[in-house]
């Protein structure tokens, strides 16, 4: 049995509707002791804006300073991540952080994603059969045969990645604007030929 086997791809745009926010609790001080004891304060902070959400620990990290002009000294950084289940309470979340714990927040970045995406999975898979099929049917026409069964199909691809969002210096107010993501899918599959 003669067979064709060929590669779709296909996407489809979806809102991203979830934050994770990743920010550090970040302090400095003469000693090791006051620079953890800092980064622990704002970090506890942190968690008490944070409310009933989940805060994660990433990272905690101490190193010596030095820098001209000023005597060492130590810096410690608690890398957290928090996970909001919508923008509106990421967006609230982040103007409290601004506000409540002040120069010892660092915030490294908030990722936007789709919390559901199924329903664009399935357009996605939708588009790449179909531009599967329609490469397979032109390539079948070049070789004088005719497009019979499917025999198999194999999927693979994932998930675009989410619009970024950069370090802010200052925040009155946030406003996350989630844009558009593509949710992206890969379809090979095989026919047989008549």
């Amino acid at each position: 049995m003669r067979t064709l086997t060929v590669t779709g791809t296909g996407s489809a745009a979806a809102v991203p509707d979830t934050a994770l926010i990743r920010l550090s609790a970040v302090h400095r001080a003469r000693s090791f002791a006051e620079a953890l004891a800092g980064a622990e304060s704002a970090r506890e902070e942190v968690v008490k804006a944070a409310a009933d959400l989940t805060v994660s620990t990433v990272n905690l990290s101490v190193w010596p300073t030095s820098e001209q002009g000023q005597q060492p000294g130590f810096e410690a950084r608690h890398t957290l991540t928090i996970a909001t289940g919508d923008l509106a309470v990421a967006n609230e979340l982040l103007t409290r952080l601004a506000h409540e714990v002040g120069s010892r927040l660092q915030v490294e970045g908030v990722d936007m994603t789709v919390q559901d995406p199924a329903a664009a999975v399935l357009e996605a898979r939708e588009a790449a059969f179909a531009e599967a099929r329609t490469k397979a049917q032109h390539l079948a026409t070049l070789a004088d045969a005719t497009l019979g069964q499917v025999e198999a199909i194999a999927e693979g691809g994932a998930a675009g990645p989410g619009p970024g969002f950069g370090a802010m210096a200052k925040m009155a107010d946030v406003g996350l604007q989630p844009g558009e993501t593509r949710i992206s899918a890969t379809l090979t599959v095989t026919w047989s030929l008549a």
